[in-house]
């Protein structure tokens, strides 16, 4: 087991954006050290028994400003300004949350109550938060986005991908990505969600306005550009002219595909080099071999299917096929409403036939690959300190005692956010 690993003088593995938001270093910043870790999760292999999750016993974390500089057996950790006892419990990195649909109003109780007494799932039922959403004001807006947050970051969430997609006009799309970018760096323009509702007789004519004037709107809020690539929402050819537009602005693709049917959308993700190809439900051999070949991410969202009573993504089929596979919770107010990442993580165990250690990776590590982030998802010298610390001996627990509270603290660019009780 290694003893102890500091920072090099390359301590910015970050690929990520930086936000607005983020503390302003000074010059004088703080040490702590987290000590008596019962089980450390890095997700660096080179660290600690050399798995995937490179776990280190009795362990101690030191964090330096808004960065790990050091890991290593506890008795060893260094000296520092602070020092925190993790009380023989589990550390593992903050939850990577890589596709959410945080900005909206209202909710779909109606329609959720309809499905679990028997009628199906159909896209279309994102119109009615589209009407409710238009009618809300900014602040409503900006409120909503905020307690989702703070619900999922108690529940040790510290990166947060979200989307427009219930404004479907060229303000409203604009207003949802710029309440967003005031919460988060990774925003995603999903102006194609589906056929907005005032070009339901000419959904070339929606295509034509998600590419050019909301677009241009869009861009400036945004990193990725996204579009739903399913029957009842967009061919193979409309999101492709979509992608594309989005990524002659400047915009990174990600793809929802190959949700509620077989179609074009996985291998359309993966020949744009899209980051993530998001719920994979139906997928042919082709589909896993063009991922498998590829640098598209597999994101499954196991709270969609547990909120349809969908078929489950077969995760180990893109495990053992040697894809890379992120779990998030697809937050939103008709298919998935949970911000919960170990709910996710535990329906993913037992229902997608994940372990509990590839659960928890791709959950973390897998969730920052589907966001092309390097500086978060890990516990490494140089990356973020972003770190949850679970009341449990082992990241197993998330798995093996769903629905339990198990969060004790939360720490986010160094700074404890979160304290349970």
């Amino acid at each position: 087991m290694n003893t102890g690993h500091a920072a090099t003088n390359n301590p910015a593995a970050t690929t990520g954006p930086t936000s607005a938001n983020s503390a302003v270093a000074t010059e004088a910043t703080q040490t702590t050290a987290i000590v008596n870790i019962a089980l450390l999760v890095t997700n660096d292999p080179s660290l600690g028994d050399g798995s995937p999750l490179g776990l280190i016993q009795d362990a101690a974390v030191v964090i330096d400003g808004d960065r790990v500089v050091w890991v290593g057996g506890s008795s060893k950790a260094p000296a520092t300004d602070n020092r925190v006892d993790a009380g023989g419990r589990a550390v593992i990195p903050g939850f990577v949350d890589s596709h959410s649909h945080l900005v909206f109003a209202g909710d779909r109780t109606a329609e959720f109550n309809a499905r679990m007494s028997g009628q199906a799932y159909r896209a279309g039922g994102i119109r009615t938060t589209v009407a409710a959403t238009r009618a809300a004001t900014d602040a409503e807006l900006s409120a909503n986005v905020a307690r989702f947050m703070r619900e999922a970051l108690r529940q040790g969430t510290t990166t947060f991908e979200t989307k427009s997609g219930y404004g479907l006009t060229v303000e409203d799309e604009a207003r949802a990505l710029r309440i967003a970018a005031e919460h988060t760096d990774e925003v995603t323009y999903l102006g194609a969600h589906i056929v907005s509702p005032d070009y339901a007789d000419d959904p070339a004519g929606y295509v034509d306005l998600v590419t050019g004037e909301m677009l241009e709107a869009c861009a400036p809020y945004a990193r990725w550009v996204d579009v739903f690539c399913e029957k009842g929402a967009f061919d193979g050819d409309q999101a492709r002219a979509i992608l594309t537009a989005g990524q002659a602005k400047g915009l990174m693709a990600r793809v929802h595909a190959n949700q509620l049917s077989y179609g074009p959308g996985v291998q359309l993700a993966v020949e744009l080099d899209a980051a993530s190809a998001d719920h994979c439900t139906h997928l042919t051999d082709a589909d896993v071999d063009a991922l498998a070949s590829g640098n598209t991410v597999a994101t499954l969202l196991p709270g969609a299917e547990f909120s349809t009573r969908a078929q489950w993504p077969d995760a180990r089929r893109l495990l053992d096929a040697g894809v890379t596979v992120a779990l998030s919770t697809d937050c939103n107010p008709g298919s998935s409403f949970t911000s919960s990442m170990p709910f996710c993580l535990a329906l993913a165990v037992r229902d997608m036939r994940m372990t509990p250690d590839e659960a928890l990776w791709s959950a973390t590590a897998g969730g920052a690959s589907a966001l092309r982030r390097t500086d978060v998802g890990r516990l490494t010298p140089g990356a973020r300190a972003d770190l949850t610390l679970l009341d449990a001996p082992s990241h197993v627990h998330l798995a093996y005692r769903p629905g339990v509270p198990l969060v004790a603290g939360v720490w986010r660019r160094g700074v404890r956010e979160y304290v349970a009780g």
